[in-house]
């Protein structure tokens, strides 16, 4: 999964949220620097991202771009499912996207200088374009994918991948639909409580 569905997942804890945010860009013994919330929050995006990779129905959508994507392909479905959980956020939240957004960089903002390097230098550019609720248009994701293709090291052919996702839009559309549900269920049984479907802010 990708930035939004690891914010989302977080449920109503802000180190959780910090770490889920961060967790890929902490490596091997830098994890030693953050606090325990933050190092839980790491760990809960590692199982988020076994769970996801080990799942047929990923699977079942990596495969579609496999031959095309080879090992990008991953990448390209996990920023797939971030579209259709922006584009169809009223199914998964009473809260706005925007609503949603704001409070969660509001958190990491707030943590600034607690990130990693990289991770500092990722979250303005992540504000001031508003990835996170761009996620649901499809020349936003055009935008997104071209820059990646950019920064690969050899040819990705991400550039590409939006026309493979109109191609397609029904197909991951419904793979999407059944997997974050047990996603979401899969994170529960972690202990991890969840307040979208609550009325008021997540993060008082």
């Amino acid at each position: 999964m990708n930035f939004l569905a690891h914010l989302y997942l977080s449920g109503e804890d802000k180190d959780l949220m910090v770490g889920n945010f961060i967790a890929d860009m902490v490596k091997g013994r830098q994890i030693d620097g953050f606090h325990a919330g933050i190092v839980k929050g790491i760990y809960l995006h590692r199982k988020i991202d076994s769970f996801t990779d080990s799942h047929p129905i990923v699977e079942n959508s990596k495969m579609r771009l496999r031959n095309k994507y080879r090992l990008y392909s991953g990448v390209v479905v996990d920023m797939f499912y971030d579209h259709f959980l922006a584009k169809n956020w009223q199914d998964y939240s009473n809260h706005s996207l925007h609503h949603f957004v704001r409070d969660a960089y509001n958190v990491l903002l707030k943590n600034y200088f607690l990130l990693p390097l990289r991770a500092r230098n990722l979250l303005p550019y992540m504000v001031s374009s508003n990835w996170l609720v761009s996620y649901a248009r499809l020349d936003s994701m055009q935008k997104y994918f071209e820059g990646m293709a950019r920064r690969t090291p050899f040819n990705s052919g991400m550039e590409n991948a939006v026309s493979d996702l109109e191609r397609y839009y029904e197909e991951f559309g419904n793979e999407f639909r059944i997997f974050f549900p047990e996603l979401v269920g899969f994170v529960e049984k972690q202990g991890i409580s969840h307040a979208h479907h609550q009325n008021g802010s997540r993060f008082q």
